[in-house]
């Protein structure tokens, strides 16, 4: 995967929502006080209703960022609602051709499965005028600091968040997935998430358990399950019952999850939490859900 030095000029886009000016000012400091040069696209300083700009702006906002040579790396300022939208109007083949490194996270989640159809590598991080505005742990950071300018070997969770084996055994793939309400969104659409023989991660943020049992059903009747190596659980934060009587999330997950019999651990630091893992989307990992370990074959 492409990576950053020191000094290199990188995008600030917003393709989803709208950014506070506040949490924007911050998210450049942030950038800079790594050492990065960023360039702040209009769609950053624009609102159009719950979006960051019109769909023609923000998806010309991320092509744009692309194609410049200049520029090293696209970071996505935040999430929100409405990356989905733009997807046809950008160049994905051209945006391919032009690799470089492209993180966010949450609703950023349909341009990682979009880019990652393209054989792009991208990654699953906190995003500057989220997260690191609120300043970020020693964990995050580290993992962050990783993911632009080194390797990660392994994904591990922090001391006192250990992983769980929800289905023992073993499987090698690329990294896929993101948050679950945009992969099922991407289902019979030209922009589908492909599970084939990968490593699937799914991560959802306040969501009733209701809700939840549908999305995953979804991707059940769509073959994912049966068709990817093996899952990786990330954070279902403020995903509770809305009625006593509910299914809890660990009796959806064995209901829907582990019938398919793929290696499966619980509990991954990602996602919709204070932080977190950087995940290198499109990089082959090893997954040993016996050994609760995760290694990254190739996130060069």
């Amino acid at each position: 995967m492409p990576k950053l030095k020191e000094g290199a000029r990188v995008a600030l886009v917003a393709p989803s929502g709208p950014v506070e000016p506040a949490r924007l000012a911050l998210g450049v400091k942030a950038l800079r006080a790594l050492g990065l040069s960023p360039f702040v696209y209009a769609s950053c300083h624009l609102r159009h209703g719950f979006f960051a700009g019109s769909d023609a702006l923000r998806a010309r906002d991320l092509q744009a960022a692309f194609l410049d040579a200049s520029i090293e790396g696209v970071f996505c300022a935040r999430g929100g609602y409405g990356a989905h939208r733009i997807l046809p109007l950008l160049d994905l083949p051209a945006m391919a051709a032009h690799p470089k490194f492209f993180g966010g996270y949450s609703d950023v989640t349909a341009l990682h499965i979009a880019l990652n159809r393209q054989g792009l590598k991208s990654y699953h991080i906190p995003m500057p005028a989220s997260e690191w505005a609120r300043g970020l742990d020693e964990y995050t950071a580290a993992a962050l600091n990783s993911a632009l300018f080194g390797r990660i070997e392994a994904l591990r969770n922090p001391e006192g968040k250990p992983l769980r084996t929800l289905v023992p055994g073993k499987a090698e793939g690329a990294l896929c997935g993101g948050n679950l309400t945009l992969i099922a969104a991407s289902l019979g659409t030209p922009y589908e998430l492909d599970a084939r023989g990968k490593i699937l991660f799914l991560e959802e943020i306040g969501e009733t358990t209701r809700r939840v049992d549908g999305l995953l059903t979804q991707l059940r009747n769509a073959g994912k399950f049966r068709d990817c190596a093996g899952v990786l659980l990330g954070a279902f934060s403020g995903c509770g019952k809305e009625r006593a009587s509910d299914l809890s999330l660990n009796e959806i997950f064995g209901e829907l999850i582990v019938p398919a019999g793929k290696p499966c651990l619980t509990g991954l630091f990602c996602g919709h939490v204070c932080g977190g893992m950087s995940l290198p989307l499109g990089a082959v990992a090893r997954l040993n859900a016996d050994e609760k370990s995760i290694l990254v074959l190739d996130a060069d």
